[in-house]
């Protein structure tokens, strides 16, 4: 069973929708027993970063996450992704969950539109199980304004929107798609599947 975390921050139900498509049983709940007695966690979310720490505080969920991501796999999506680092930088410094040392910023690029809308190339920086089964020209869907910065050891797959973009990003059993799965056709739901088969 996976534990898909409902703190408010909006999303949710697509990813619900594409988990029950390919079969994954899951539930939607803000519980600490639930999260405990999950086999795996999605954080999913679409919203401003300090907001959706706002939120989660109010759960009373970040220290039962902090613990379960030490436990199973877990996953972050798209607004969930960036929460999992260090920092955030959007409108205000504000903590994250600090499950991967990094920092959120604002996409600085003078060409190209902000946010980043639409489908981009993922290219492999090192390889993870999320990646199982999927072709070197894979495209998947992003919409977003900030974007990571982390050490190299743990991005997995990158875009390029004028510089180098932290798509996926992942250490030990806890990962991070700065693009939607759900939303990226069958290889999103190939990935949404290889995460299924981590539990």
């Amino acid at each position: 069973m996976i534990a898909i975390i409902d703190y408010g921050a909006g999303n949710i139900f697509s990813v619900k929708n594409a988990l029950d498509y390919i079969g994954l049983p899951n539930i939607l709940t803000n519980k600490k027993e639930d999260l405990i007695n999950a086999d795996g966690l999605i954080l999913p979310g679409v919203g401003a970063f300090p907001s959706a720490m706002k939120m989660l505080k109010e759960t009373e969920l970040i220290d039962t996450i902090k613990e379960q991501s030490k436990l199973k796999p877990f996953l972050g999506i798209c607004l969930g992704m960036q929460l999992i680092f260090s920092k955030g930088y959007e409108f205000e410094e504000c903590e994250g969950l600090g499950l991967i040392e990094g920092t959120v910023e604002l996409m600085e690029e003078p060409n190209l539109s902000i946010p980043h809308i639409g489908w981009n190339k993922l290219e492999v920086q090192n390889e993870c199980p999320l990646l199982n089964g999927l072709s070197k020209d894979e495209y998947v869907y992003f919409v977003h304004s900030y974007k990571a910065h982390c050490a190299d050891e743990n991005i997995s797959a990158f875009c390029e929107y004028g510089h180098k973009v932290p798509a996926l990003v992942f250490k030990e059993n806890i990962y991070g798609a700065q693009f939607h799965p759900e939303k990226s056709g069958d290889v999103g739901l190939q990935i949404l599947k290889n995460f299924g088969g981590l539990l």
